[in-house]
């Protein structure tokens, strides 16, 4: 359950999906993103450095498009320092399987 009454944004974001799970599945997506964005590049060593940022920074566009309202539903149902241990913990996991699946 939410910690207000009037979680608006929980329940019109996805319905029937819980806060929980779907903070969650956001932050996984944003994460995805964040690797893609600041270690995808890694694979194309010949591109130009300015292509590369620009890209990067399109990338990371959809990473902020899921990180923020992961952390706006999160935060009705965990304490920022919850939230930033969540988000650590899947920044590892992603990064694993991208170095190892990606970047061999």
């Amino acid at each position: 359950m939410c910690k207000t009454q009037t979680c608006k944004l929980c329940r019109s974001a996805m319905p029937g999906i819980p806060a929980p799970v779907l903070t969650i599945g956001l932050l996984i997506a944003s994460n995805i993103f964040m690797t893609f964005a600041w270690y995808g590049h890694l694979k194309y060593k010949a591109a130009p450095l300015l292509v590369v940022i620009l890209v990067s920074w399109g990338i990371a566009f959809f990473e902020y498009v899921l990180q923020v309202p992961a952390n706006r539903i999160g935060h009705e149902h965990f304490s920022a320092a919850e939230l930033k241990t969540i988000r650590e913990e899947i920044t590892l996991l992603v990064f694993a399987v991208f170095s190892v699946f990606y970047l061999k």
